[in-house]
């Protein structure tokens, strides 16, 4: 039985939700044209269970049918079209694939909207998506095919070749059980024939995962499951009561749809019947498709940016981006110095976040908020609770920084077939990836790094992400990352590895900067200039190449 206590505080939640859904509801436009057939879909739809993106598809067909929910290469895919196709995959898949509620599939595909309808069909299906990296080599492909128990792949046919090679070993996906887009298929099916070829059998599937391997950056990737039940959904309001994202929006898809970042903010648009873009990313490329296609939202890795804005300003200014209302910026830690400059150069529509596979959106900085405190990964978005905690589990005073732990409602089930690695990341309820942080005097949280990044210099916490916004505000630093390398008297030094501006430019000269800048623990001992950093299709430094340097 509840206490009053217990009563009051779900009050309070239900009353929140209310609201939040009250303001999504009038402020997207999502209520501009609503049909009697609409209602009843979704009415249907949702006596059902939650209101999916496979569910709101069938809405989205019904109140809006011929409004475009798709642009990639092949033009654009309106909502009753993509319904339609969706359906017709998910037969194909049973009929002929055998797959059901429980199954997996590995999708190996680049950016496309493919991508988006094979997602949607094992969903209905009640099965599970398992995206990953089309550079994946047939070992990590073999890797991830039988920790998930993958049934099947669906492949590009333009990156077939690892799939290819690792076909002998997968010996959990049946001889049939291979859908390749895009082309001819040499063994399989070919995707389109699979779709034309099946009959549109309805299906509403709420059983369905996605399972999202996390990159790998310290050794073998972990399997992220993400389930939709009730509580996803409401974490997922909230969200989009803080995003300004309308019904009306296009949106350009250019980070990896595999990851995260680009599932999530593909899934904000198509949730609220926007339209997506698909494009792929080159630095003039992004602001052509803007002017184009008068996008209005788009999600980015701060990489992209800087990329933007190294080139010509007479590049930039042949393009007219003033159709651009948000840049949303996660996936890797954004600079003050790079946001203060996309702001300058884009307008007020910069917004900074952060979150995980495993944990959803948690944070969101304003423009206002990144202009106010430069770096900064926002508020708390409505029902995370974040706590900063140290070593021992106890809560941490505004100004230090300790392990970011979160817990809402968009956390994952946990990680596939991994019972210990989701024990340690748990703690009552919240979750944590092993970022540290800390939270401002004005409630804004800030990234200080990794907990296995830190580094300890003569007995002194030094946090990379300090010491790199310091690097950064130099006018011939273009990017840097800073790592801790083993050290005889010091037991580690901090090392800064810089992509300058003018590759004449003298090390000891930013070493100066910082030591003005900086206590002399966290000073660079050491410069290295580089051509690039290190990363991976997420654009994350891989920091472990950068400790190995000679």
């Amino acid at each position: 039985m509840m206490t009053t206590t217990t009563t009051r505080i779900e009050a309070r939640r239900w009353l929140g939700r209310a609201r939040a859904a009250a303001r999504v509801a009038l402020r997207s436009g999502i209520l501009d044209a609503p049909s009697a057939k609409a209602v009843a879909v979704l009415l249907k739809q949702r006596a059902g269970g939650p209101l999916g993106v496979p569910a709101l598809f069938r809405v989205h067909a019904a109140a809006r049918g011929d409004h475009p929910a798709v642009i990639d290469r092949d033009g654009a895919v309106t909502y009753a079209e993509i319904d339609e196709r969706i359906d017709r995959l998910a037969t194909g898949l049973r009929a002929r694939l055998g797959l059901g509620a429980g199954d997996a599939a590995v999708i190996v595909l680049p950016n496309c909207r493919e991508m988006i309808e094979a997602q949607a069909a094992l969903a209905r299906l009640g099965a599970a998506s398992v995206a990953v990296s089309w550079r994946s080599t047939a070992p990590e492909l073999e890797y991830i095919a039988e920790h998930s128990g993958a049934r099947a792949v669906i492949v590009g046919a333009s990156v077939i070749g690892a799939v290819a090679d690792a076909r002998p070993r997968l010996t959990g996906v049946p001889e049939r059980n291979y859908v390749v887009v895009g082309g001819e298929a040499p063994f399989g099916h070919a995707y389109d024939a699979l779709v034309e070829q099946s009959p549109p059998e309805r299906r509403d599937g709420r059983e369905g995962s996605v399972v999202i391997y996390t990159s790998g950056t310290t050794g073998k990737p972990k399997g992220a499951v993400r389930t939709f039940p009730e509580d996803v959904v409401w974490a997922i309001l909230h969200v989009l009561d803080e995003l300004p994202i309308r019904a009306d929006d296009r949106h350009l898809a250019v980070c990896p749809m595999y990851h995260s970042t680009a599932f999530g903010f593909i899934s904000f648009t198509l949730v609220l019947g926007g339209t997506v873009v698909i494009e792929p990313f080159d630095p003039e490329g992004f602001l052509a498709a803007i002017e184009r296609h008068r996008i209005t939202t788009t999600a980015v890795v701060p990489t992209m940016l800087h990329r933007v804005l190294e080139l010509p300003a007479e590049v930039r200014a042949r393009y007219d981006t003033r159709s651009l209302h948000a840049v949303f910026s996660g996936g890797a830690p954004l600079s003050g110095t790079l946001a203060r400059h996309t702001i300058e150069e884009l307008g007020h529509v910069l917004y900074n976040f952060y979150g995980a596979t495993e944990t959803g959106l948690n944070t969101l900085a304003t423009p206002d908020e990144l202009l106010r405190a430069p770096g900064t990964i926002g508020h708390a978005i409505a029902e995370n609770e974040i706590r900063i905690l140290d070593d021992a589990g106890l809560a941490l005073p505004d100004g230090e920084t300790g392990e970011l732990w979160v817990k809402n409602g968009m956390l994952v089930a946990g990680y596939h077939a991994d019972a210990a690695a989701t024990s340690a990341s748990m703690r009552e309820g919240f979750f944590s990836v092993g970022d540290l942080a800390h939270r401002d005097a004005d409630g804004l949280y800030h990234l200080d790094g990794r907990k296995r990044d830190m580094i300890i210099s003569g007995g002194v916490n030094v946090y990379p992400r300090e010491v790199e916004e310091v690097l950064h505000a130099h006018p011939q630093v273009a990017e840097v990352a800073v790592v801790g390398v083993e050290d005889p008297e010091w037991g580690e030094r901090v090392r800064a590895c810089v992509v300058p501006r003018d590759p004449a430019i003298d090390p000891a000269e930013l070493i100066r900067w910082a030591r003005e800048r900086l206590a002399g623990p966290k000073v660079p001992r050491e410069v290295r200039l580089l051509d690039a950093l290190p990363k991976n299709p997420t654009g994350k430094v891989l920091k472990r190449e950068l400790r190995g340097l000679p």
